[in-house]
């Protein structure tokens, strides 16, 4: 075999090996895993301004969103934005801020994943079936579910939950 023959055939193999990464790649940020950069505080101290995140697109397929996930989400006032915030109130659920305190159904939540009490009251809101409620956990400086023209999240809307920082620490996040 030539050495012209044998470099094109080393070339066309190189060639396959580099498509099927390529396309593998490309499957699993736009199907199971995705990065994705915290452009605001709404989320410190848990997740802090600038960090880089780790997305996972398929949980939501085998199981709901749960209180206190934290998620990244399409924005129900203009899609095109991409938010992160905490999964706060479920479907069929009334939340609302009084006294500094998250209430679920007129009771008070335990555990709301922050020190921080709320500087105002909010609410009620009654989360229609399929939406979810969301709060920042940096509460007294977040825009959030309290104050957007649509206050709900659909399911659908959600990219998947946050588990990992991997810059410019690492850490699992609750």
């Amino acid at each position: 075999m030539s050495w012209k023959k044998r470099l094109k055939q080393e070339a066309w193999e190189l060639g396959k090996i580099f498509l099927f990464a390529l396309v593998a790649a490309f499957f699993i940020r736009e199907n199971v895993m995705a990065a994705g950069e915290v452009p605001t505080g709404s989320m410190e101290e848990t997740v802090m301004t600038g960090s880089r995140i780790l997305i996972n697109r398929l949980v939501y397929t085998v199981e709901e969103p749960q209180r206190g996930d934290i998620v990244a989400f399409y924005w129900p006032d203009n899609p095109k934005e991409i938010f992160i915030k905490r999964v706060m109130g479920l479907p069929g659920e009334t939340i609302q801020g009084i006294g500094g305190y998250v209430y679920i159904n007129g009771v008070k939540l335990e555990k709301d994943y922050t020190p921080q009490k709320l500087q105002r009251d909010f609410g009620p809101f009654t989360v229609p079936e399929g939406s979810y409620f969301m709060l920042g956990d940096n509460r007294n400086n977040s825009k959030d579910s309290r104050y957007w023209l649509n206050p709900y999240v659909e399911k659908e809307d959600i990219l998947g939950r946050v588990k990992i920082v991997f810059y410019p620490e690492f850490k699992i996040v609750e």
